[in-house]
């Protein structure tokens, strides 16, 4: 059976549905044969997954950026709760491309499309919140606030809008009290942030979480509390490069699962889309060896 490619036109800004031609161009003359869909709204494009995995297409190829690739695996995930999801190709149209960036994938589409027809696979580990499955990265607390400032900045564009976002949020110098319980231990008290990643980098510029490492069974959180604006802005660019871990008020630990409560309720971001605008609880656990992406090869 064909490959079967599920693009979101709405990544990027609708960048992505103009750039259809080139995707069929880049898969066509890497000898890749597909079929393709075209996801029509939020939502869509995880049940497509789930139809296209329980129909056995495969690969499934997912074009589009963060976002619909969490769709995708979490189609993935519904057809299959049990088993290895994939193989998973990823056509990158998104602005900032997170999991690409981390795993070192291509950004050029005829070199991405070589390598989904090459067959060589990665197997990484995937993590959960709550009942949303993610490649990359969550947070609750400030990075949601981060993802609902971007998300209503359509002026904007690239990962400029992100570091926008970021500033905006700070000014608005968000608090929470958490409760949070992990493998090796647990926090009571108020925090900012609290960013779990499956890998190191998120927005396309920072290393919130950055000895996360998708291959060693393992969640990497880091949380930490900055009572002043000026305390958040001074840490804001150690964040780009992740040197802001180092800083006595940011703690990084490694875990397999994690529970968070926080008070007042907080947002909740999965893969850069924001999954739920108030909660008060999120359980994050690993999922060892979930997935097979479809990588370069080592030639």
């Amino acid at each position: 059976m064909s490959a079967k490619v599920i693009l979101n036109p709405y990544s990027a800004r609708w960048k992505a549905r103009r750039r259809r031609p080139e995707v069929e161009d880049a898969l066509r003359g890497a000898g890749v044969e597909y079929e393709l869909v075209e996801t029509s709204g939020p939502g869509h494009g995880e049940e497509l997954a789930r139809q296209a995995a329980l129909a056995g297409y495969r690969p499934i190829i997912v074009a589009g950026g963060d976002g619909a690739i969490g769709e995708v695996l979490n189609g993935l995930y519904r057809a299959n709760p049990e088993g290895v999801l994939g193989p998973l190709g990823v056509m990158p149209l998104g602005t900032a491309n997170d999991l690409v960036h981390n795993l070192g994938h291509p950004l050029d589409l005829p070199a991405a499309a070589r390598a989904i027809a090459g067959g060589r696979t990665r197997r990484i580990d995937l993590g959960m919140a709550n009942d949303w499955v993610f490649g990359n990265n969550s947070a609750v607390g400030l990075e949601p606030v981060v993802t609902i400032y971007n998300e209503r900045m359509v002026w904007l564009r690239g990962v400029i809008r992100y570091l926008v976002a970021a500033l905006r949020a700070i000014l608005a110098k968000p608090r929470w009290e958490a409760d949070i319980t992990w493998d090796g231990g647990t926090y009571r008290g108020p925090v900012s942030l609290v960013s779990v990643g499956n890998c190191p980098v998120t927005g396309g510029l920072f290393r919130m979480a950055p000895a996360a490492d998708p291959a060693d069974g393992r969640l990497t959180f880091v949380y930490g509390f900055a009572p002043t604006r000026r305390k958040m802005l001074t840490l804001l660019p150690r964040a780009i490069s992740g040197e802001y871990v180092k800083d006595p008020a940011i703690h990084q630990e490694h875990t397999t699962r994690l529970t968070i409560k926080m008070s007042p309720n907080t947002p909740l971001q999965v893969d850069g889309e924001l999954r739920a605008p108030s909660l008060e609880s999120v359980t994050y656990r690993v999922l060892p060896g979930k997935l097979d992406i479809l990588t370069p090869s080592l030639s």
